[in-house]
């Protein structure tokens, strides 16, 4: 893959990260990116933290509710699913007052005051999100 157009994006408090960012990618052409995100999260904002164990039944996601705001860095990829649409996949440590939490971002982030992204697309095919039988979850394919 090749580098294309990069983008910063200002997200305003309330906005949902991966929604955000999927709808940017759909409305600008973008199939494949790599994503740096720096900035505030909202309380109610949610990250998924691991898998329930044991999981040879399936793969069941531990979410964790944020309390309060939080300072964010997270960094990801965008690639198409089976269907075509961007899809994010990405993911960031978020901290307050001494504590953090890493995790996934795509359960529910929230933007609170602001929340900075830069978008670099990738140009190139043949990466897609497959749904993979066993886990259920959507997997990148090379």
């Amino acid at each position: 893959m090749e580098r294309g157009r990069t983008f910063v994006l200002r997200l305003e408090t309330g906005e949902v990260l991966h929604e955000v960012l999927e709808s940017f990618c759909r409305k600008n052409g973008i199939q494949n990116a790599y994503v740096s995100v720096v900035g505030g999260i909202g309380e109610g904002s949610r990250m998924t933290v691991g898998p329930e164990m044991p999981y040879e039944k399936g793969i069941v996601p531990i979410v964790f509710k944020l309390d309060a705001p939080h300072e964010l860095t997270a960094s990801g990829t965008i690639f198409p699913d089976e269907d075509g649409s961007p899809m994010v996949h990405i993911h960031g440590s978020a901290g307050r007052e001494g504590r953090a939490v890493t995790g996934c971002l795509r359960t529910g982030v929230i933007a609170w005051l602001v929340l900075e992204v830069v978008l670099i697309e990738l140009i190139g095919e043949g990466a897609v999100r497959k749904k993979d039988k066993r886990t259920g979850i959507k997997i990148l394919e090379l």
